[in-house]
């Protein structure tokens, strides 16, 4: 007799596009809910930047940059967060558990032929 079954069909939004995330940030809600904010970290970028023309009219020594500390600031671009109940927060957990064990082994084995690609020990000559 053939086991019960069932098909899931995913459906993508329109707008749907994937979006590279390096960090995350958030807390229980006061319903007691996940909150996940997803950003990407980077480094600051001017607004402007004023260069001196030299004589001979080509691109000088920086004068200014625009903001004056834009080197010292740090962003995190939040483009998309979740919101999960408890009992898909604990599921979800389990899932990124697995894709992280199916990771750790892509990593391993890549490492493993890093070395023996580095292995030069051999007696083997051309």
């Amino acid at each position: 007799m053939k086991k019960p079954q069932i098909i899931f069909k995913y459906l993508y939004a329109e707008d749907y596009n994937p979006v590279y995330v390096n960090g995350a940030h958030g807390g229980i809600s006061p319903r007691g809910e996940l909150v996940v904010h997803f950003y990407l970290e980077r480094p600051g970028v001017p607004v402007s930047i004023t260069h001196e023309v030299t004589p001979g009219g080509t691109i000088g020594a920086e004068l200014d940059e625009v903001p004056a500390d834009f080197k010292q600031t740090l962003y995190r671009a939040v483009e998309s967060g979740i919101v999960m109940n408890y009992e898909s927060a604990r599921t979800f957990h389990l899932w990124l558990g697995e894709r992280l064990k199916e990771l750790e082994a892509l990593h391993q084995a890549r490492e493993s032929m890093q070395f023996v690609k580095q292995d030069t020990s051999t007696d083997i000559t051309h």
